[in-house]
């Protein structure tokens, strides 16, 4: 039996009218495109808040590398060499310590981050900033701006005075607490919670007055055009001017546990999500071996017109095979249109659990807790892995018709007449 003619009757199996035993088939189609849509929302929110926390750490926090001084030769000439290699967006100095910060109804750990100015001016630092109240930057050494949870924890609000306590050595290595106060200039927000609670940002003058050198630590922070292809290869070329006396971090290892953490509960999920959709394709078995039970007089008069036993394998093989193909798209298209209004669905499901919630005085109901996730979930959608999961789905479909499909090759006309 020539291909074309396994397709066609194949294809005719598959559209055959509904009382006929394609129903099987088109049920396992269904099947798939159920199992697809779980998988493929999974996809795009957990790449969605991968990438969004990630982001949110790149250019708010680690920046995209860290360059530290080993032989305190100085950062100012190592700023003017860095600027000018192709590819890089800026560079600045950090300080960075640990302190105490009190105001009207509280105090709390945090870390201070001694920044220039201009690095907030950034593009990147600025998109990802949501000004709550008064500014996003501190523009004298008695200004500093912190996070919006921070300013609910300790009680503080723009205009207020706060304390922030810090440690530095004396004589003999002893260390004693300095006190400062700063007037808060800014309460801003980056749309997650983790950030949110530790800010407190004050500028290089203010550092130079809180931060002794013995207690916190120096860096650059350099951003670049393409943090997420190309901070490994930009790394020769920072060498390559540096020379050996500093020592340069990407992202990836400022954040390697944080970052594998998520990774691997994202491979978890769509493994998981991937056992649902070899389930569904598991019906196509079935319903393959119920459209041969069915067609077996169809078998009968293939085999006495000469077909061979691939050639009646091949056809039901086909079948399975569209089968998965049309259970891919229908899936993979619902997919897509829910996880690409993901946010608009957990809010609409949010306020109609919070309306009934309300009904018997419940407190309002939050779907993604903000102390944990993002407020919005950016949509990424990862075509490769989408591709790559509908062809999941197609060979498991195929792999599952195998046995069936092989015992519809195998039977003998005769014995298939006499049934009949």
């Amino acid at each position: 039996m020539k291909n074309r003619a396994a397709f066609f009757i194949a294809v005719r199996y598959l559209w055959a009218r509904a009382h006929e035993g394609v129903r099987y088939l088109r049920g396992a189609a269904a099947g798939i495109a159920v199992s697809l849509v779980p998988i493929i929302v999974t996809l795009i929110v957990a790449d969605g808040m991968i990438r969004g926390i990630t982001e949110r750490y790149l250019e708010l926090g680690t920046g995209h590398i860290q360059v530290f001084d080993l032989i305190n030769s100085g950062y100012p000439e190592a700023i003017q060499k860095i600027n000018g290699i192709d590819g890089v967006r800026g560079t600045w100095i950090e300080r960075r310590g640990m302190g105490v910060l009190a105001g009207r109804s509280g105090r709390t750990g945090v870390t201070v981050r001694s920044l220039e100015s201009a690095f907030w001016d950034d593009p990147g630092s600025y998109g990802f900033l949501k000004i709550i109240d008064g500014g996003h930057k501190p523009e004298t050494e008695r200004d500093i701006v912190i996070g919006g949870t921070l300013a609910d924890n300790i009680g503080a609000s723009v205009g207020d005075t706060v304390r922030l306590m810090t440690i530095r050595s004396v004589d003999e290595g002893r260390l004693s607490p300095r006190m400062a106060a700063f007037t808060v200039k800014g309460i801003i927000s980056c749309g997650y919670n983790e950030l949110d609670a530790l800010w407190c940002i004050i500028n290089d003058s203010g550092g130079d007055r809180v931060l002794s050198s013995d207690q916190s630590s120096s860096s650059l922070i350099v951003k670049i055009d393409d943090p997420f292809k190309n901070a490994d290869s930009f790394l020769y070329e920072l060498y390559s001017k540096l020379g050996n006396g500093y020592s340069f971090y990407t992202w990836k290892d400022l954040m390697r546990s944080q970052y594998s953490a998520y990774e691997t509960s994202r491979q978890l999920l769509l493994f998981i999500m991937a056992l649902i959709v070899v389930v569904a394709a598991i019906n196509v078995s079935s319903a393959t071996s119920m459209l041969v039970l069915e067609r077996q007089r169809d078998i009968a008069i293939l085999k006495i017109s000469g077909s061979n036993v691939s050639g009646v394998t091949q056809i039901f093989i086909i079948g399975s095979f569209l089968t998965g193909i049309i259970g891919s798209i229908i899936g993979i298209t619902l997919g897509l249109v829910i996880g690409g209004n993901i946010n608009f669905l957990i809010r609409s499901l949010e306020k109609l659990l919070s309306f009934f919630s309300g009904l018997f005085n419940g407190d309002e109901v939050k779907i993604l807790d903000p102390g944990f996730y993002l407020e919005t979930i950016p949509i990424i959608i990862d075509w490769k892995m989408v591709f790559m999961i509908g062809l999941f789905a197609v060979f498991c479909s195929v792999l599952a018709s195998l046995i069936p499909a092989k015992k519809a090759g195998k039977l003998k006309p005769m014995d298939l007449i006499r049934k009949t």
